[in-house]
């Protein structure tokens, strides 16, 4: 039986440091400008003044203190409120590209191969930044990787679903080394004038290398013991963006063309939803919480994981049981879970059991069981 191992990770981190203080302020100027543009409106009652925000507010909610972006200036402009990235030539390196060739270089690196050694390219991320052609296959091509490449998107679950899907191409023998690489350009898709989400989101790029068991060279592995997915039709996070917008004459800045999310609701429905999906996935491994030395969970939301991680384990996690890093990256959709295993997994030892788990927008969620090897 072919043994799949993850062998090498990089990381992609956007150069603009964003923290909450920052944030709030750029947020609450643009309200109080609102507020006083419809002063009138506001006194009369016919209109409900802005509330402010606040560094005090946002780490409640979430945890967040800090976030990377592509291009802070336009973020932090009261008169613009997103980011500001020129448009590129069809000749010109997609955004997407260039922050995946970066990740994948170290991913490479770190698993000792070359390029060339690769036979599958996977871009799986929340949002692309065209239809086609597939920036996949625009880094297949700028890397020298060989095979074939293609896009895919579970919003946030985008990695873990990329992982199945080549750790199956590896173990049918199709291919015996694969790229995944997770480009996020959330700031983007985020809506900077909503006080209830202004700060949720950042952008990162994260890459990993899978191989066939017998062909990898790298001293440190992981390997994949296995993958379970799950998907469950929900409205609670929704974008409508998309190119059927013109033609059904929606308005292409309209607010739902953004990141749209009943928050309360999703944290009620997914919770139960994940932790089901872990515990399951572990009993038909033969594997029980004592049995699990790191859960890497997706990065949205600090209460939601430390539930998720009290259902799976029975208790509260130490920090290194359940590593965070949303403090300092926000929510990087598909990234988030993977920054967490690229960065904390150095004290694991051989033997190790460690959980991949993602779970976002579909609803979608997956679970990559994993052991040092």
């Amino acid at each position: 039986m072919t043994q799949v191992v993850i062998t090498g990770t990089g990381l992609y981190t956007p150069a603009h440091a964003v923290d909450n203080e920052a944030l709030v302020k750029a947020f609450n100027a643009w309200a109080k400008a609102e507020n006083d543009r419809h002063a009138d409106a506001i006194a009369a009652g016919e209109r409900e003044a802005l509330e402010y925000s606040s560094s005090a507010f946002i780490e409640k909610a979430s945890g967040i203190k800090n976030r990377y972006v592509l291009d802070a200036d336009g973020i932090l402009d009261p008169q613009r409120m997103r980011p500001h990235l020129p448009e590129r030539g069809n000749d010109e390196p997609s955004i997407q590209c260039e922050m995946a060739l970066d990740a994948a270089r170290q991913a490479l690196a770190s698993a000792g191969i070359e390029a060339d050694d690769i036979e599958l390219v996977i871009v799986a991320c929340s949002n692309l930044e065209r239809a086609y052609p597939a920036v996949a296959v625009e880094l297949q091509q700028a890397l020298g990787a060989g095979g074939y490449g293609f896009d895919m998107n579970v919003a946030c679950s985008s990695a873990t679903f990329a992982l199945e899907t080549a750790a199956n191409a590896i173990a049918s023998g199709s291919v015996k080394r694969a790229l995944i690489v997770n480009p996020e350009i959330c700031s983007a898709h985020l809506n900077f004038c909503d006080r209830d989400s202004h700060f949720i989101f950042g952008d990162a790029c994260t890459a990993m290398v899978l191989e066939n068991d017998a062909v990898a060279r790298a001293e440190e592995r992981y390997a994949i013991l296995g993958t379970r997915l799950v998907t469950q039709f929900s409205n609670a996070i929704r974008n409508n963006a998309g190119f059927l917008n013109r033609v059904t004459d929606a308005d292409p800045n309209a607010l739902d063309k953004l990141f749209v999310q009943e928050g309360r609701r999703v944290f009620k429905e997914v919770c139960p939803l994940v932790a089901r999906l872990i515990c399951a996935h572990l009993a038909s491994l033969e594997l029980g919480a004592e049995d699990v030395s790191r859960l890497w969970l997706h990065q949205a939301n600090q209460n939601m994981n430390d539930l998720i991680a009290r259902k799976v384990l029975g208790a509260n996690p130490g920090p290194e049981q359940a590593p965070v890093i949303l403090d300092r990256y926000a929510n990087t959709s598909s990234a988030g879970s993977i920054i967490a295993f690229h960065l904390h997994r150095d004290s694991l030892v051989r033997g190790d059991i460690g959980i991949i788990c993602s779970f976002g927008a579909g609803y979608s969620a997956g679970s990559v069981v994993l052991q040092k090897a």
